[in-house]
C-alpha cells in the first residue's frame, strides 16, 4: 500500500501513522483531503502531514482541503494543536509571512455609482497604496515609534488617525494581541519593517474592488451587512518583510532548541521548542508583534481605500458606508480553549495557510456577529470569485475552529511565466469586465488564474463538510498586484 492509500485511511478515522514511520505515534483527529486531491498532492506534502502528526504534544491535525501544498514545515492549509503540559511551538507551522491574512471592507455602494469611474478608482488605488517586491510605505515612522506598531498593531493605527474606532470591533483579536512584545524582535527585523509599513507587497497579495455576485445564506449575509450587488473591497496582505525576518530569526533559534530539549523530529522545518521553554515564550510574544504589524499594516491600508473613494466620487467615507466587514488572519498560532476527547483544554493552535472559522457563540466572535458565527474570508485567484463563509459548531468539534484559507498553487512562478502570456491575460480579464493593474507584466503571468487551483472546489469542501458554511460569493471589478 502506498503513503498516499495509508493517508486515506489516516483521514478516514483510522489512526495509526503510516508503517514507514513512527508506529507509536498517532494523530487524534479528523483529516478533510478528497481522493482526488491526495492524488495530486504536491511532492513531500504528504510526509509532512506525518512529521507534524508525530510531533510531541499534537492533539490534532486536520487539512483545510484542497489547498495543500508543501509549506514551511506544514502542509500549506493545516492546523496543529498543542497542550500546555507537553506540547511545542514550531515557526514552521506560521511560516514566513506572519498574520497574512484578508480583510473585506463593505458599501452601500452598487454598480451604478462606480462603472463610469472604475478606470480611475483603479489607478488611484494602485497609486495611492504602495505595491511590490520591497515596496515601501507612504509614511515615514519616527525614532522608536516601530515599537508602539509591533505593541498595539491596529490600536496604534487608529489612534494615529488611520481608521475608525468601531474598525477595531471587528478584526480578529480586535486587531492586537496582547502578548506582543517588541523589545524581543532583532533590529533588523524592525529595519525591515520601518520603511514597508502601509504597503502591499507581492507574489498573491492584492487589493480588489469587488461586487457581491450571490448571496447563499440571506440571514447571516444580512447579520454581515451584504446585499446582492453591493460594491465591496478585499485586502489580502501580511507582515511583509519585519515578520519574514522575526521568522527567519527564530527559525535558527528553534534549531539549537530543539537539539537542547532532545526532541525528535522527521523534518528541520518543523525545529520547535517546548511551550515552557524560554524559546518558546520569546518566539510567541516576537510572533504577537509581527501579527500587530500586520493588522496595523492592513488598517492603514484600509484608511488610503477610503481616501481614494473620497477623492475619486467625491462623497465621504461615512457616507459611502465604508466599514468593515471583518479581517482575519491566516498564518497565526494563537491560545484557544477547545473540547479535547470531551474535556476543555487549553492549547497552542498553529493555523499555517488555514482560516478560523469559530461558530456561534465564542466570545472572541464579534458581539454583533456572535449569534450566526465568524465571518470566513476565503480569497480566490486573481480573477476569479473570492467567498465569504461563517464558521460553525462543526468546525469547533472537528478542526479546532479552523478552514481553508484559499487555493494553493499548482504551478511555480517561473513555470508561471512559461505557459501564460501578460498581454493575454490582460485581454482574457478585460473580456470579463475586469481591470488590472501591476507593477509588471511577470507578476501578471506569476499570479494567473491557471496557476492555481480552484477556489469553488476550496469553498465546496469546507461547505459540504461543514467546517464553514457558504454566505455569499464576490466576482472582483479591478484588481490591483504588486
Amino acid at each position: 500500500m502506498s503513503i498516499k492509500d495509508e493517508i486515506k485511511k489516516v483521514r478516514d478515522n483510522v489512526y495509526e501513522i503510516p508503517g514507514s514511520y513512527n508506529k507509536s505515534m498517532r494523530a487524534s483527529g479528523r483529516f478533510y483531503i478528497a481522493d482526488e486531491y491526495i492524488d495530486d498532492l504536491e511532492e513531500g506534502a504528504v510526509e509532512q502531514i506525518v512529521n507534524v502528526a508525530c510531533l510531541p504534544g499534537v492533539q490534532m491535525y486536520s487539512i483545510g482541503l484542497p489547498d495543500i501544498h508543501f509549506g514551511y514545515g506544514f502542509p500549506i492549509g493545516g492546523v496543529a494543536a498543542f497542550n500546555l503540559r507537553n506540547g511545542i511551538v514550531s515557526p514552521g507551522g506560521v511560516g514566513f509571512d506572519i498574520n497574512c491574512g484578508v480583510r473585506m471592507i463593505r458599501s452601500n455602494l452598487g454598480i451604478a455609482d462606480i462603472e463610469d469611474k472604475l478606470d480611475e478608482l483603479t489607478e488611484k488605488l494602485f497609486e495611492n497604496i504602495p505595491s511590490g517586491v520591497g515596496s515601501k510605505g507612504k509614511i515615514r515612522l519616527k525614532e522608536n515609534e516601530i515599537n508602539d506598531v509591533l505593541d498595539y498593531g491596529a490600536e496604534w493605527a487608529v489612534k494615529n488617525g488611520y481608521g475608525w474606532d468601531e474598525d477595531l470591533e471587528v478584526l480578529e483579536e480586535n486587531g492586537r494581541m496582547i502578548d506582543a512584545d517588541s523589545s524581543i524582535v532583532s533590529d533588523k527585523a524592525k529595519k525591515r519593517g520601518i520603511p514597508q509599513l502601509g504597503s502591499l507587497g507581492s507574489g498573491n497579495h492584492f487589493l480588489e474592488v469587488q461586487i457581491v455576485d450571490e448571496i447563499y445564506d440571506e440571514k447571516v449575509a444580512e447579520v454581515y451587512g451584504l446585499k446582492e450587488g453591493m460594491i465591496v473591497v478585499m485586502i489580502h496582505t501580511g507582515s511583509r518583510g519585519c515578520g519574514h525576518q522575526i521568522c527567519s530569526d527564530y527559525l535558527r533559534i528553534m534549531d539549537k532548541a530543539y537539539k537542547k530539549y532532545k526532541i525528535n523530529i522527521n523534518d528541520r522545518q518543523l525545529a520547535c521548542a517546548p511551550l515552557d521553554s524560554k524559546e518558546a515564550q520569546n518566539y510567541i510574544q516576537a510572533m504577537a508583534a509581527a501579527a500587530n504589524y500586520a493588522w496595523a499594516n492592513r488598517q492603514m491600508m484600509t484608511h488610503w481605500v477610503r481616501e481614494t473613494f473620497e477623492e475619486v466620487l467625491g462623497r465621504s467615507a461615512e457616507d459611502m458606508e465604508m466599514s468593515i466587514v471583518y479581517d482575519v488572519a491566516h498564518n497565526i498560532a494563537k491560545m484557544e480553549t477547545h473540547k479535547v476527547y470531551k474535556r476543555e483544554e487549553e492549547l497552542l493552535v498553529h493555523r499555517k495557510g488555514a482560516t478560523r472559522a469559530f461558530g456561534p457563540g465564542r466570545e472572541e466572535v464579534p458581539e454583533k456577529y456572535r449569534e450566526v458565527g465568524q465571518p470566513v474570508l476565503i480569497p480566490g485567484t486573481m480573477g476569479t470569485a473570492s467567498y465569504v463563509l461563517c464558521g460553525t459548531e462543526t468546525a469547533m468539534e472537528e478542526t479546532f475552529g479552523s478552514t481553508a484559507h484559499g487555493a494553493g498553487r499548482i504551478l511555480s512562478r517561473s513555470k508561471a511565466k512559461k505557459d501564460f502570456d501578460a498581454d493575454e491575460i490582460t485581454d482574457d480579464l478585460a473580456s470579463k469586465g475586469i481591470k488590472i493593474k501591476a507593477t509588471s507584466k511577470h507578476v501578471i503571468e506569476e499570479e494567473a488564474p491557471g496557476a492555481y487551483k480552484d477556489v469553488d472546489s476550496v469553498v465546496r469542501v469546507s461547505d459540504s463538510t461543514g467546517i464553514a458554511k457558504l454566505v455569499a460569493k464576490v466576482k472582483p471589478l479591478s484588481v490591483c498586484k504588486g
